[in-house]
């Protein structure tokens, strides 16, 4: 395998691994605050159905994104209202937004478009194209440093580069303020961060703020950046991906980037080498393409190794009176 297939299956690492940082950074936000989300594969495909949908209908990405993201916020505030206001449990909330999402997408998509729950393939300004960053041409003669800057640091769209911002923005957030050591708290211990006369309630709901907007993005990117519209169930489990991969990294920033892209190595993996031969052992094409959901079972299963999540995490707060 020479360096140039190399850098051409970590490019397609990257953008394969994109919305599952996004999703992946979303439940750690809200799981950080006690709030599990098992609804983040809702709010994908929500997000990337509308995003798509109002793009093509609008034919402005833009408005697109505000449409996705909107979306994933609705879901979201639904999950904490029934959450956190009604003290609801928490799993049976997200699968239900799950299932919702799953109907609702082909349900409005068969109304709008009249193609089986699709969006029409999305062209122009109606997706976001790639960013050529400075310089990327005029270095890339230069024996591997040119290669790199030009394959695989740049040209992605630009909701891949505010997915590794938002990596270092989150750890800042979570570990430097003063507003992340409190959402920690109230994951660990919410009685005591109401006995110091900070509202629990409104932690976890601004926790779930950010996990809408991070998982919308996440659906954005999917239906107008890695794909050209909206098929049925697009999200195709990466919700489910984003959880295995949280625990992998047992719930941290800089974790979680290297479990996301472990992922999407994989995946690209797989999809450029569709059968292996390992010495007259043909690894098949359906065992390629099962390989991140056989790591998620690994995951699942405690072969990451200890993970120990939120203390309060999946409990409903009731204030003592």
């Amino acid at each position: 395998m020479d360096f140039l297939t190399i850098l051409q299956i970590m490019d397609s690492a990257v953008r394969l691994a994109t919305p599952l940082l996004l999703a992946c950074l979303a439940g750690l936000f809200s799981e950080r605050a006690g709030i599990f989300d098992i609804g983040l594969e809702g709010k994908i495909l929500a997000s990337a159905f509308f995003s798509a949908g109002v793009a093509a209908l609008t034919g402005s990405v833009w408005l697109g994104l505000l449409a996705g993201v909107g979306a994933s916020m609705v879901f979201s505030a639904i999950h904490g209202l029934a959450s956190i206001t009604f003290q609801g449990n928490q799993l049976i909330s997200g699968v239900a937004l799950n299932f919702f999402a799953s109907g609702i997408t082909v349900l409005v998509g068969e109304a709008w478009f009249s193609l089986g729950g699709r969006t029409p393939s999305l062209s122009g300004g109606e997706r976001f194209s790639p960013i050529e960053l400075p310089l990327s041409e005029t270095i890339m003669p230069v024996p591997v440093a040119g290669p790199l800057y030009h394959d695989l640091i740049s040209g992605h769209t630009f909701l891949v580069y505010i997915a590794l911002i938002a990596v270092p923005a989150s750890w800042f957030l979570l570990y430097r303020t003063r507003f992340g050591l409190r959402l920690r708290a109230v994951g660990e211990n919410p009685a005591a961060v109401d006995t110091a006369g900070v509202s629990v309630i409104k932690l976890r709901y601004a926790a779930m703020v950010i996990a809408g907007v991070l998982c919308g993005l996440a659906g954005v990117y999917l239906a107008t950046g890695l794909a050209a519209g909206f098929v049925k169930e697009m999200s195709a489990g990466r919700g489910y991906i984003a959880l295995a991969a949280l625990i992998f990294a047992k719930w941290r920033p800089w974790h979680a980037l290297g479990a996301t892209m472990l992922f999407g190595l994989l995946e690209a993996i797989a999809n450029r080498y569709q059968s292996i031969d390992l010495g007259g052992i043909v690894i098949p094409v359906q065992f390629m393409q099962a390989l991140p959901y056989i790591l998620t079972v690994l995951i699942l299963a405690g072969f990451g190794g200890k993970a120990i999540g939120p203390r309060a995490g999946g409990v409903p707060y009731v204030k003592e009176r």
